[in-house]
């Protein structure tokens, strides 16, 4: 039985004082929440990584960043490294999101860089995979999510692969409103796992939690999680508002 893991990807919102309000009120809200019916992960800002880390502190809330640089330390200007997101006490960080690919032009291999030092220091790494409109228009979709899962995890160990969470999100239904039905979203879901079957074997593939993102709100929450293979939501705008993002944890109530 995967474990389902909702992770809220604040992107670049929030102040340091509205991230103390925000943790604040999820701490309050989600205390309910058992450890054993859903994992719950916030992802604010550099910035303000401290700041939720002292509020969620001995909750049932874990932390996570939003990216990282594949080296421990060095001369790299503006970045961030593993070593750094460990001593603030984050647990996962969101990896290869299609805003970075897009905008930053992220690559396969530099997210596959990410990925293996994500794990070497012992965070886990949400790695992002999904379509754009125009390759799910030309019927690409199953082309790219597989460029994507196999490049991402190239030389990856089968015990180390167990540490990673992937998310699937459709790039075209990322902010817009638009959300894959549940039929599209199981149906690239499946894919995923069975595809994670031919690279490692079926019971490693069985293990791996594969969530989804694009437009998730409490709307939909309960629909997409009745799906056999997803495991999950990684959850944007929803994860900005407390009461937005406590129904989508509840979402097993």
């Amino acid at each position: 039985m995967r474990l389902p893991i909702i992770a809220g990807n604040w992107k670049m919102y929030k102040t340091v004082d509205e991230t103390i309000e925000l943790a604040t009120s999820l701490k309050s809200l989600l205390k309910d929440v058992p450890d054993t019916e859903v994992e719950i992960v916030i992802c604010p800002t550099f910035v303000n990584l401290q700041a939720a880390a002292s509020v969620i502190k001995g909750s049932n809330i874990k932390l996570g960043a939003q990216n990282l640089y594949p080296k421990q330390e060095g001369a790299f200007t503006g970045e961030i490294s593993p070593l750094m997101l460990r001593s603030v006490g984050c647990n996962y960080v969101i990896i290869g999101h299609s805003e970075r690919r897009q905008y930053f032009k992220e690559t396969n291999e530099f997210i596959n860089s990410k990925v293996k030092i994500a794990i070497e220091y012992g965070i886990t790494p949400i790695m992002c995979v999904g379509e754009k409109l125009e390759e799910r228009e030309k019927g690409l979709t199953f082309d790219v999510v597989k460029d994507h899962v196999v490049n991402g995890l190239k030389d990856i160990s089968k015990d180390k692969v167990a540490h990673v969470v992937i998310a699937y999100e459709p790039v075209w239904a990322i902010g817009t409103g638009k959300t894959a039905t549940p039929q599209q979203a199981e149906e690239v879901h499946q894919f995923i796992r069975k595809l994670l079957a031919d690279l490692y074997d079926e019971q490693t593939s069985q293990a791996i939690r594969i969530q989804y993102g694009g437009s998730v709100k409490p709307e939909n929450i309960k629909e997409l999680m009745a799906c056999e293979n997803i495991d999950g939501a990684l959850v944007g705008g929803a994860s900005l508002k407390a009461d937005s993002f406590e129904q989508i944890v509840k979402f097993y109530k």
